[in-house]
C-alpha cells in the first residue's frame, strides 16, 4: 500500500499531466460571493483544470447548458435561484444530467445534506472547504465520468 508521500507524489504527477493536456477538464464554479469563486478558481487552476464561473443560479444553468462543463462546484445559498433549484434544473435537463455536481456549502446539517443529495448532488463539502479533500473528490468524480464514457 502506498504511503502518504507516495500518494502526494502521484497526485502531483496527475496534476502536472492535466496541466499539459491539450483539453483539460472544465470546472464550472457557482457561488454568489466573488471571494469564494476566486478561491475555488485558484484551487482548480492549480490542479490543472480550466474554469468557468457564475455568480447567480440562472447564469449557472445557462453556462452549464451552453458550455457543457465536466464538473460543477455549486453553492447552495444564493439569492434568487438557489443551489437546490440549480441542481434540480441541471439534473432534469438531458444535456446536463450526467455532469457531476459537488455542493460546496456552509449548510452543515443532515437535512441540508439530504436535500442536496436528493436534488442530484454527487458530493457535499462543507465550507471552509479542505483543499486536499476538494481535489480528491473532483479528481475521483472526473475519473468516474471518464470511465463511463470509454
Amino acid at each position: 500500500m502506498a504511503g502518504p508521500s507516495q500518494l502526494a507524489a502521484k497526485e502531483t504527477n496527475n496534476q502536472a499531466h492535466r496541466m499539459q493536456a491539450p483539453n483539460p477538464p472544465t470546472i464550472l464554479i457557482v457561488d454568489d460571493e466573488e471571494r469564494n469563486r476566486k478561491l475555488l478558481d485558484v484551487f482548480m487552476k492549480a490542479d490543472g483544470y480550466r474554469t468557468l464561473a457564475a455568480g447567480r443560479g440562472q447564469d449557472a444553468v445557462a453556462v452549464a447548458l451552453r458550455e457543457g462543463p465536466d464538473l460543477i462546484l455549486l453553492d447552495m445559498m444564493m439569492p434568487g435561484m438557489d443551489g437546490f433549484e440549480v441542481a434540480r434544473a441541471l439534473k432534469n435537463h438531458p444535456s446536463s444530467r450526467a455532469i457531476p455536481l459537488v455542493i460546496v456549502t456552509s449548510l452543515d446539517d443532515p437535512a441540508s445534506r439530504q436535500r442536496a443529495l436528493a436534488a442530484g448532488a454527487d458530493e457535499v463539502l462543507i465550507k471552509p472547504v479542505d483543499r486536499w479533500q476538494l481535489s480528491q473528490h473532483v479528481s475521483a468524480l472526473l475519473k468516474r465520468v471518464a470511465g463511463n464514457n470509454e
